[in-house]
């Protein structure tokens, strides 16, 4: 029997209640919400599960909401079973005060890079994982480029007519 997404769904429900929210299929793609603190057991157990089988880790990363109090950053996992070649997407929300989530690296082991590229640009604290420091900026750096807390562009620039930008 073909897995499918409402399998995924009622399997996922039936073990961790109403505690995963916000289920969508966005071009097919199962995505769903789960509470910070069950990231890992979320991943554990669609890795585990001889049913699910999600033992690849396809892509994880973050998006910076700063309009959303207290979870500012969502860090959002793709994770891809490779026997019934289906996909999903599950997401969690960190205050940007404290944006402490548990590391994967100990299940996946790609997730190493990612999570040192998202902590390098974002500044998620991956609880847990063995090396956690900058990947691609300079160690010096005191903030993290990819918060939207800055303007896209300078302001005080004279050289640039605003009639060519339709301004």
């Amino acid at each position: 029997m073909a897995l499918t997404n409402e399998t995924i769904q009622r399997k996922l429900t039936e073990k961790f209640s109403d505690q995963l929210i916000d289920w969508k299929e966005p071009y097919g793609m199962l995505t769903f919400t789960a509470p910070k603190d069950l990231n890992l057991k979320v991943l554990q157990y669609l890795f585990d599960d001889e049913e699910l089988k999600f033992r690849f880790l396809t892509d994880l990363q973050a998006v910076h909401y700063p309009d959303r109090k207290g979870e500012e950053l969502a860090v959002v996992y793709h994770l891809h079973n490779l026997v019934d070649n289906i996909r999903i997407r599950f997401k969690i929300y960190a205050d940007i005060e404290k944006p402490d989530v548990f590391s994967a690296t100990a299940l996946y082991q790609a997730a190493n890079v990612m999570e040192r590229e998202t902590y390098d640009f974002f500044g998620v604290n991956f609880v847990g994982h063995p090396n956690l420091k900058r990947i691609l900026n300079v160690d010096e750096m005191d903030y993290f480029p990819m918060r939207k807390q800055y303007p896209v562009e300078d302001q005080l620039r004279i050289d640039k007519d605003d009639e060519m930008f339709g301004r």
